[in-house]
């Protein structure tokens, strides 16, 4: 068996579920562990990510939240198939963020980095792509920028497209677009940088959020791939993250942003 350190969620079933684990199982430092054990819903394995992604183990998480589609879903038998588990490699967004004041903010984002209007006026945003312009201006609610990990989250619920975890794709959706008014998507590979300029900080102030990060008032973001962190995620056998893309690439048809 694997050296196991256990992290559970603050709700009563992920408690549990680590109470009883703990009666059979040693809880290792997060240091000598072999695995990460995560056991709670996929906000929490955010968190958890980030949290011990300095011990550069994989993680296997445990759904004792809601949608779990990080996760491995319950069973009882979850630790003894453990060592079975598939390993899948994910890299997350760097958000480089200026907000006013020159205040600025630089964190990391597993599904998706969203620009978000702070007020009753919709944002005014111009979008570019290393130093050409993709969008001179744009008349939203919002934006996103998703990595495949993230496409069946956020931007799913706002028409963009799954991404199969293979693609070597980003994904930019804007949110409730008014001018352009039927603007939609633009897929672009890894290696691009995207940097997004609120045109009015004074009449239409805008946040971001990077997964569960909020940086309000801000001027302009910057997001790239983080090609220097990887994150390893354990699945069983018959419930890969693949197959949970592959589903929800079906159910998810729109048409692309030519």
């Amino acid at each position: 068996m694997k050296k196991l350190h256990f992290v559970s969620d603050k709700t009563f079933k992920a408690n549990a579920y680590k109470k009883n684990a703990l009666k059979k199982y040693k809880n290792y430092s997060p240091y000598n562990a072999d695995i990460i054990v995560v056991i709670g819903g996929d906000g929490f394995m955010l968190q958890t990510l980030k949290k011990f992604q300095k011990y550069k183990k994989p993680f296997y998480g445990i759904n004792r939240g809601s949608f779990g589609f990080l996760m491995n879903k319950f069973k009882k038998n979850n630790l003894q198939n453990i060592i079975k588990s598939k390993v899948v490699t994910i890299l997350p967004l760097q958000m480089h963020a200026i907000a006013k004041n020159n205040i600025k903010k630089n964190v990391i984002a597993i599904n998706e980095v969203s620009l978000l209007r702070q007020s009753k006026q919709t944002a005014s945003l111009q979008i570019f792509n290393k130093k050409k312009i993709i969008i001179k201006k744009l008349v939203c609610d919002g934006i996103l920028v998703s990595t495949p990990a993230g496409s069946t989250a956020y931007n799913s619920s706002v028409n963009g497209p799954v991404l199969s975890l293979n693609s070597r794709k980003i994904v930019v959706t804007p949110i409730s677009p008014f001018r352009p008014r039927k603007l939609k998507y633009k897929i672009l590979p890894t290696s691009s940088i995207i940097k997004i300029i609120n045109l009015n900080i004074k009449k239409r102030p805008i946040s971001v959020v990077a997964d569960n990060v909020e940086v309000r008032n801000i001027k302009s973001v910057k997001i790239t791939i983080n090609k220097n962190i990887k994150f390893k995620l354990l699945y069983d056998r018959n419930s890969s993250l693949e197959k949970k893309i592959s589903v929800e690439k079906f159910k998810n048809k729109v048409s692309s942003w030519h």
